[in-house]
């Protein structure tokens, strides 16, 4: 069975496992101490030298690391990743987008917040939220006029895209200034195999 090492708090790492829940797969979850400095340990390193989690280790010990890199992996040659060039293109695009955009911004001004230095970095945590409001208009505007993110039907791109968009609020943005990207974070979670948190860690 592969291994995801992880954390509760990481959104990279739940994209691998609300991924998992929805292809039906099996991973053995092994928690790393980020605080206590596990991810940083020489044996950890080897399996990923940027020394953070998520990293998917394979049967064969293959390690990969990056969430985004890890989705398409697993994904491969399921429904939520189509084969066609453009229509992988079309995906790949919302991927990307939630890498420049949505992670840097929702996911540093959650991590601010969560670690109380907002106030000890004010200057960077409004740049950071000032920077997302602007990746979240743009991704409301887009669901404004779409169900789901990419070919009019749910993809690997609504699941990272989601990763971040749904701890918004606990980043500090206000989401009733984006009501389609709220609408659109219902419909997620209404799918029969969505997971909240399976350490039951929601923010």
């Amino acid at each position: 069975m592969p291994i995801l090492y992880d954390n509760p708090v990481s959104r990279n790492g739940y994209k691998a496992r609300l991924l998992a829940s929805h292809l039906g797969l099996s991973l053995q979850v092994v928690s790393k101490d980020l605080r206590a400095g596990e991810s940083r340990q020489a044996d950890f390193l080897a399996k990923n030298a940027a020394g953070k989690v998520p990293v998917l280790e394979l049967e064969d010990g293959t390690c990969l690391p990056e969430s985004n890199a890890i989705v398409l992996f697993l994904a491969e040659g399921s429904a939520l990743l189509p084969v066609d060039t453009l229509e992988r293109a079309q995906v790949l695009r919302w991927m990307f987008f939630e890498q420049s955009q949505l992670l840097p911004n929702i996911g540093l001004a959650r991590m601010l917040k969560l670690t109380g230095r907002d106030a000890q970095r004010p200057d960077v945590y409004a740049q950071r939220i000032e920077a997302g409001q602007d990746a979240l208009a743009a991704l409301d505007r887009h669901l404004a006029g779409n169900d789901w993110a990419a070919l009019g039907r749910f993809t690997v791109a609504d699941i990272v895209l989601y990763a971040y968009a749904s701890v918004a609020e606990v980043a500090g943005f206000d989401m009733a200034a984006y009501p389609a990207v709220v609408a659109w974070r219902r419909r997620v979670e209404a799918l029969p195999a969505h997971i909240a948190s399976d350490w039951g860690f929601a923010a």
